[in-house]
């Protein structure tokens, strides 16, 4: 029997605090993970820090550089953003009185945060009011300082950082979550920072996706045999048994989504119908997991957009978001 949907818009029904995580995964790597919410990962060299996913606020920065300050004293010199979404990234004006001198995303991410970055603002913050409390605090849009690669996937484009003691290899692997996904890499330590391209038993947010693409991009993560794992959200997967049962997961949500979406378009469902038609084959496998009831109406209207030849995601706008959710709601 289908779940019938969540009543309060997105996440704003989820004001409960999250237990907060910060675990060692090798000698430089470490993972900063809160049951569900957006993780960050860390990488702290013997001269300088990476932080991978800048939070959401200031404010949640600083209870990241607190945590940080626990095991290290070095500058905090280069934030990374994985993505454009506005959850990830406008903590990072909180990291320039640690040391930030550079924040790094890929071509495809500067275009986003361009085309549609203000948009995107306005709108998560509405989805999440817990986690974007003190939004006062965010001083406008981020933008990076540093833009890697010309668009294109593969490690042809990438940026090698020397942290002192440990290199950060960072490139565009491919689309899925985004077009301009990013990722960073320790080869020696074999430790993936993914960022949303890989979640575990969370739900995976589509809603600007290239859900044709993902599958690929996650076999090219695969081929690194990886031996830990910061993913987007969930825990952080050590071993590689373990990191392949993350992507497993996040391939399996974005299959069976996008297999929906086009199973939908092709009877001409409406998106009402396409949404229930894809809760019978998501729900009984991922309608326990985090977030999963926000996540779903995005993805779902995604997937069946790019099942329907918009290659490019239509921009949420605040406005959007209710209208569409209204719509699944009545």
């Amino acid at each position: 029997m289908s779940t019938a949907p969540t009543k309060a818009f997105a996440s704003q029904a989820d004001l409960t605090e999250k237990k907060i995580k910060f675990e060692q995964l090798s000698a430089h790597c470490w993972a900063y993970t809160a049951e569900g919410d957006p993780n960050s990962g860390v990488i702290i060299g013997d001269k300088f820090i990476m932080v991978s996913d800048a939070t959401a606020t200031p404010a949640l920065a600083r209870d990241l550089i607190a945590k940080i300050r626990t095991v290290s004293d070095k500058p905090i010199k280069y934030v990374l953003l994985t993505h454009y979404h506005a959850v990830r990234v406008l903590g990072a004006s909180a990291y320039a009185a640690e040391g930030a001198t550079e924040i790094i995303a890929s071509r495809g991410t500067y275009e986003l945060i361009v085309e549609r970055g203000a948009q995107d603002m306005q709108s998560e913050i509405e989805r999440f009011p817990r986690l974007f409390q003190g939004v006062e605090s965010i001083p406008g849009l981020t933008w990076p300082t540093m833009v890697i690669g010309d668009g294109k996937p593969g490690r042809q484009g990438s940026l090698t950082i020397d942290l002192g003691g440990v290199k950060v290899e960072i490139w565009h692997p491919g689309s899925g979550h985004t077009r301009g996904d990013t990722i960073a890499w320790v080869d020696e330590e074999k430790v993936l920072f993914s960022g949303d391209l890989v979640e575990y038993e969370a739900g995976v947010y589509t809603g600007d996706a290239q859900l044709e693409e993902w599958p690929a991009t996650l076999e090219a993560l695969k081929a690194l045999n990886a031996e830990a794992i910061v993913p987007g959200r969930g825990e952080a997967m050590k071993g590689n048994a373990d990191v392949n049962k993350a992507l497993g997961y996040t391939q399996r949500w974005v299959e069976t989504l996008f297999r929906c979406g086009k199973e939908a378009a092709a009877q001409g469902m409406d998106l009402k119908a396409s949404m229930e038609h894809t809760r019978k084959s998501m729900d009984p496998i991922f309608g326990h997991v985090f977030i999963y009831e926000h996540c779903l109406p995005f993805d779902v209207s995604r997937a069946y957009d790019e099942a329907q030849g918009i290659k490019n995601p239509r921009i949420w706008t605040a406005q959007r978001d209710k209208e569409m959710w209204a719509a699944l709601q009545a």
